[in-house]
């Protein structure tokens, strides 16, 4: 067993064991061996539900007997017809009993194959999970783990149905002789017929899916990536790939539709075809041969008992061929490789790498090859080298995350983690720190304090009982790198690995948490402490520094040893420390917070500001409790709105096209009812040939009527599916950055999988189900009455119970179901954040609790599945009844008016009858699961009707094409809020921006500073006054016009995933020559020229596989391609060595000589050589000037500038 999974007692866990084995580990046989013999219980109550359905045909014989004999005793037909109804109660009992059972395997599956995914994805390596993304892996769980219980509940059909044909055929031959062989031979081959259907729908399904994969993960990236977008006015070129997806989504359902009518055509007319041929085959063998009402109506009851084993056995097969990619995809992914419990040495004496050769991957370009390295105990040991030399890289290894292809890795003692981009799970920000630790107030207190926590605390809603957004959303880079700390300082561990965690947090806020967590005075003092850091003042304090050059040690040893050496490492700390004695904090700066990782369910970085935060939380709190009850009752307007995308005309055709099929139907039935009742003359019965026409004519009649309405609403399903997700998906792209800000979009993304593919794939399929059985059960009724008139008198009191039944159960369902999703999506975001923070959680040795806490959701989800079966087992066992009833007051009015009738209408309303318990049943189904998903399109219009920013182009205003050729900026009067009802954040703020000057604006967190940049780009609307770019008020052109127009290189670099080509340059605007020239400027043309693929390289999700650094520089190569004449800079510079960082200023100073800079700094001295600085305090402006002035005037500029030790 590994160390890492607990002992289970689930047979499952055994394919995660990781002994070598001589075979496969099969997951099939560890799930027969778990559910098999409680499955094995309801298949015993199937075996008695299938023999008793064959009763009734028999006692239908009994009937008609007794009516055709006038003598017989009265007794005798009411005992047959309570004996029909004795016989149906006791099957819908047991036929419950078996569906209670299988059910409840099904959800037991369920269960077990989510927490066996859940434990392989704690200890799968790094290569493992590079070729399973996320996304894939929560679709185990969903969609692969749902597979197997919808299996479970057909599967019984693979022995069940051929049991039922055999006995069908059986009776059939007692009744008609071998004539009825004709009739089997068709059935057995429409078998092969419905098989390819099957197999092609399969086909077909697998494209789609492909398709629908492709488009939720670029719609995730979007959403991912929204403010990117608007900043960068790419909107169009996205949505344009996600329609393009679309079209051919759409394209693969059009062609599913027509082999569902097909399908559906051979579904409804197989029982009458066969029926047809062996009647015809019967009454042409022989004239003697009469067809009486005996004959044809207990035979009819037969093939109608034989029309859902035929039918089910194809589609069972299609689920099983369904099931068995299922089996297969999570087959495949619990062999993937495993973490080695032995990659990692535990043991006494120090904390040492020997000459480990760690690689991240086989392809990966960051691999630290032979590597010695040895840390005594309690030393404070720099990791140093340029961007993607493989510092991260050794930590992993140092973690045990890497593959190890030679020596060995030893630790001794704990380990604490910090990231080098902060893990923050979705809870409060105490249950953040402390991570499972029990509390301990007085440590707890003097760790906030020196992690610089407490500032923070004052200005979150809820203090340390603040409910932390999904990955951190409503802290600030800088927030969630010190919890991240905090964490680790709490955990009390031995050995700490500290991945840069100094870049996201301001200058004086590092030094602080240098002097007082990291450093030999800090709290950490006397720990072993490794640092990855960019920072060149801390470097002097540190026992031993080794820097890194591709992935080898270049140089080791203390500060003063490396500087003696004359090596690389004294040549790069001259270059960028100009006087040697001030080794002051001058690095390090905000924010950096990438994505972690592109995944479903995911929250774009909020706009930080403390108001807007407070309200979010709420709203999102509000808005989880509110959402699952707010429709009640799904309304009609619903149904209509529906109705209305469906196109009205096709809803009215398709109706009309039921009602003729009902019609055919039920003509051919009374027809045939009575050919019964004609004469028989000399042993034979006259014009046959004209009797089996009319029958043969109005029978497929019907098929076609039935083949045209299911082709016809299949056509208005696609067309609605269109309309609607185009309307959702064009409202989305106009949606304003606020609207992202507090919805979570998890939420939104749920509203282009889940909804969609509803509106998709279930709600046509429902529609055509519950019309088939509504006008089935509609023409049993009329049939049941025109033959016993008597009937009448029960019709009443059995609809009313009918009626009461349904309302009360979709009243039950609808909420069972809600609860049931509610519940459901806490184990998906769960289980995405685990897999993101898999190395937070395998090093701080917290799985297990994990695993509890994953166990722990599925139960809750469990306990409102379960009441959901139980409702079901409610709903059938009483509207079974009523059909029952239906059977019996069919049965005793034919005993009572045997003086008026004939045995033809006899068999006609009693085998009608007895069909219409099961059309009954599904109808109430269909209804119910029709008001259920009909709700997703009330959600996707709900969203399809969200209020949208300002216009991308104004046509009567747009701004001449060299705008803006001076670049200069002017605020007037300005103010903003990030919404209605929100203080200001900006407060009339009124300033002029030459064209063509370089401005810095620093200020506190929170001062305002990201929000003036907001402005500009219009992702903030003023609440008054204006800003003007050469003289156009912004405010008067479209957003597109503006965004196009100005470049920034935001805070967080996002990447999409696909080539760098389209991450550069999405609209394909450029030449290669300019791009190649991009990259060279931004000093990425290296690595990009030693990629195969050169501009084609293809980045991962969020562009997982550039360092973060990397990814910052293809933002600097976004922004030399636009050349705009404004630049804005947002902290861009975070997570990038000094080296590169002196590029990209470089680059910047060179390439954008003349146009106007906008920086938010944080170090300051990449500004202090800039025209002017703009301070700002609380929304206000508080000091602007030439920095050499500021730091003469000694205000807030000075103390800045004295903390960073440059005054």
């Amino acid at each position: 067993k590994s160390n890492y999974i607990p002992y289970l007692t689930l047979p499952c866990e055994v394919l995660l064991s990781n002994q070598p084995r001589k075979r496969e580990p099969s997951f099939l046989r560890a799930l027969l061996t778990t559910f098999g013999p409680y499955f094995l219980i309801g298949s015993f109550y199937k075996l008695i539900q299938d023999l008793l359905s064959f009763v009734n045909p028999q006692l239908l014989s009994i009937l008609i007997q007794f009516v055709s004999n006038r003598s017989a005793p009265a007794w005798w037909g009411f005992l047959v017809a309570g004996l029909m109804f004795g016989c149906s109660i006791i099957q819908t009992l047991i036929l419950h009993q078996h569906f209670q059972y299988v059910f409840v395997t099904g959800i037991r599956l369920r269960a077990g194959i989510t927490g066996v995914i859940y434990r392989k994805a704690l200890v799968i390596t790094n290569s493992a999970k590079r070729s399973s993304t996320l996304g894939e892996i929560v679709n185990l769980m969903s969609v692969d783990a749902q597979r197997f219980t919808d299996l479970v509940n057909f599967l019984n059909m693979l022995w069940s149905a051929p049991m039922q044909i055999i006995l069908a055929i059986y009776f059939l031959w007692q009744n008609l002789g071998p004539s009825v062989l004709a009739g089997v031979a068709l059935m057995i081959l429409l078998i092969p017929l419905n098989g390819a259907i099957a197999m092609k729908t399969r086909a077909f399904q697998v494209e789609q899916m492909g398709y629908k994969d492709s488009r939720i993960k670029l719609m995730s990236e979007i959403l991912s990536g929204i403010k990117v977008l608007k900043l960068y006015a790419w909107e169009l070129s996205f949505s344009q790939m996600i329609e393009k997806i679309r079209q051919g989504e759409l394209q693969v359902l059009r062609k599913m539709a027509f082999l569902n009518a097909v399908s559906t055509f051979t579904w409804f007319s197989a029982p009458f075809l066969v029926s047809l041929i062996t009647f015809a085959v019967y009454v042409s063998v022989d004239d003697k041969n009469i067809l009486d009402a005996q004959k044809a109506f207990v035979s009819l009851s037969l093939f109608n008992i034989l029309k859902f084993p035929l039918n089910a056995l194809p589609q069972v097969i299609s689920i099983l061929t369904q099931t068995s990619v299922s089996l297969k995809r999570i087959q495949h992914f619990l062999n993937h490789e495993e973490l080695d419990p032995q990659r990692l040495e535990m043991r006494i004496g120090f904390f040492s790498a020997h000459a480990s050769q760690l690689t991240l991957d086989s392809w990966f370009s960051l691999l630290p090859t032979s590597l010695n390295l040895q840390v005594p105990k309690g030393s404070l040991v720099a990791i140093v080298g340029p961007v993607g030399c493989g510092k991260t890289s050794l930590i992993s290894a140092l973690l045990g995350e890497m593959e190890k292809l030679e020596g060995k890795v030893a630790v001794k003692g704990s380990v604490a983690y910090v990231p080098q981009q902060a893990w923050i799970q979705n809870a409060t920000l105490q249950d953040n720190v402390l991570f499972g630790q029990p509390m301990d107030q007085k440590r707890y207190q003097g760790i906030l304090e020196a992690c610089a926590l407490l500032t923070d605390l004052d200005v979150l809603p809820g203090g340390d009982q603040t409910e932390i957004g999904e990955k951190g959303i409503n802290l600030s880079g800088g927030q969630r790198q010190r919890v991240s700390l905090a964490r680790a300082v709490y955990s009390d561990a031995d050995i700490f690995l500290l991945d840069d965690p100094l870049s996201a947090v301001d200058s004086h806020v590092a030094k602080h948490i240098f002097d007082h967590v990291i450093g030999p005075g800090g709290v950490l003092g006397g720990k072993t402490r490794i640092l990855v850091t960019h920072g060149v003042s801390f470097l002097s304090q540190a026992d031993l520094i080794i820097v890194l050059g591709d992935g080898r040690v270049s140089e080791a040893g203390s500060f003063s040893a490396l500087l003696q050496q004359e090596g690389a490492f004294a040549e790069f700390l001259r270059n960028y420390v100009p006087d040697d004695d001030n080794f002051q904090e001058e690095d390090s700066a905000t924010g950096i917070s990438l994505y972690t990782n592109a995944i479903c369910l995911r929250i774009p970085l909020s706009l930080v500001s403390y108001g807007l935060l407070s309200h979010l939380l709420l709203t999102a709190t509000l808005e989880s409790a509110v959402t699952p009850f707010l429709a009640l009752q799904v309304k009609l307007s619903v149904f209509w709105a529906y109705a209305k995308a469906v196109g009205l005309c096709i809803s009215v055709t398709v109706c009309f096209l039921y009602t003729c099929q009902s019609a055919a139907a039920i003509g051919a039935n009374i027809w045939l009812s009575d050919w019964t009742n004609e004469p028989v003359i000399n042993g034979t019965q006259s014009n046959t040939s004209l009797r089996l026409g009319v029958y043969a004519a109005l029978g497929i009649l019907q098929g076609i009527f039935v083949m045209m309405s299911s082709f016809t609403l299949a056509i208005g399903g696609i067309q609605a599916a269109r309309t609607l997700h185009n309307n959702l998906l064009a409202n989305k792209m106009h949606s304003p950055q606020f609207f992202y800000d507090t919805t979570p979009s998890g939420r939104i993304l749920n509203r282009f999988s889940k909804d969609i593919y509803v509106i998709d794939e279930v709600i046509p399929p429902t529609i055509l189900m519950l019309l088939g059985t509504f006008f089935n059960s509609a023409s049993t009724l009329v049939v049941i009455m025109s033959s016993t008139p008597l009937f009448v008198v029960v019709i009443l009191p059995l609809a009313g119970l009918y009626i009461f039944v349904q309302r009360f159960y979709a009243a039950t369902s609808r909420q069972l179901k809600r609860l049931e999703s509610v519940s459901r999506s806490p184990i998906y975001s769960h289980f995405s954040e685990t897999v993101t923070g898999a190395s937070v959680i395998r090093a701080y040795r917290r799985s297990q609790d994990f695993m509890a806490i994953s166990d722990a959701k599925v139960d809750a989800n469990q306990k409102s599945c379960y009441p959901n079966i139980i409702s079901n087992r409610w709903l059938g066992i009483r509207v079974e009844f009523v059909g029952n009833c239906v059977v019996f007051f069919a049965a005793l009015f034919a005993v009572i008016g045997r003086q008026s009738l004939n045995p033809g209408l006899v068999g006609l309303s009693v085998s009608y009858a007895l069909q219409v318990t099961l059309s009954l049943n599904w109808m109430v189904r269909m209804a119910s699961d029709l008001e259920n998903n009909i709700v997703a399109v009330e959600r996707v219009r709900e969203y399809s009707e969200t209020k949208t920013e300002a216009p991308w182009v104004i046509e009567g205003s747009r701004p001449p094409p060299d705008w803006p050729h001076q670049g200069e900026v002017e605020f007037v009067n300005y103010s903003v809020r990030y919404r209605e009802g929100l203080e200001l954040v900006l407060k009339n703020l009124s300033l002029r921006v030459k064209g063509g000057e370089k401005v810095g604006i620093v200020g506190r967190t929170g001062a305002g500073k990201s929000s003036m940049t907001l402005c500009l780009f219009r992702i903030l609307e003023a609440a008054q006054g204006e800003i003007l770019i050469d003289g156009v008020n912004i405010a008067s052109i479209g957003l597109h016009d503006l965004r196009s127009m100005l470049t920034i290189i935001p805070q967080d670099p996002v990447l999409f995933s696909g080539t760098l080509r389209m991450n550069l340059d999405p609209f394909g605007k450029y030449s290669d020559e300019e791009m190649w020239q991009a990259l060279e400027l931004s000093s990425l043309h290296k690595f990009v020229g030693s990629q195969p693929q050169g501009l084609d390289f293809e980045c991962s999700e969020g562009g997982e596989n550039l360092s973060v650094g990397q990814r910052q520089l293809v933002c600097l190569a976004r922004a030399l391609l636009r050349k705009s004449r404004i630049l804005v800079l947002d902290e861009a510079t975070a997570a990038i060595d000094l080296e590169t960082d002196g590029l990209i200023q470089a680059t910047i100073r060179s390439q954008f000589e003349g146009c106007t800079v906008l920086t938010i700094a944080h170090r300051l001295n990449t500004i202090m050589d800039y025209t002017r600085v703009l301070v700002l305090d609380k929304g206000t402006i508080a000091e602007f000037d030439s920095p050499t002035n500021l730091i003469m005037a000694r205000g807030i500029f000075y103390g800045m500038a004295k903390d960073a030790g440059l005054a």
